[in-house]
């Protein structure tokens, strides 16, 4: 997911997001453990989404604050 259409998500949608994302990369993470992941990049592509999601949030967050 790229960061343009991350900013055009509300803040319920980019939480939800978010939720459904880390609960991906943590069943890919309990597979991974188990042997059954055969792309193992996208444990690394989930955790930089993650990562997007929480910074765009907290960003329109203290957008909605100072306003």
């Amino acid at each position: 997911m790229t960061t343009k259409e991350i900013r055009d998500l509300a803040p319920a949608e980019i939480t939800a997001k978010l939720r459904s994302t880390r609960d991906e990369l943590l069943q890919l993470r309990l597979r991974k453990h188990t042997g059954q992941v055969e792309k193992t990049h996208t444990i690394r592509v989930l955790r930089k989404d993650v990562a997007r999601l929480e910074t765009l949030l907290t960003e329109k967050k203290s957008k909605k604050t100072a306003a």
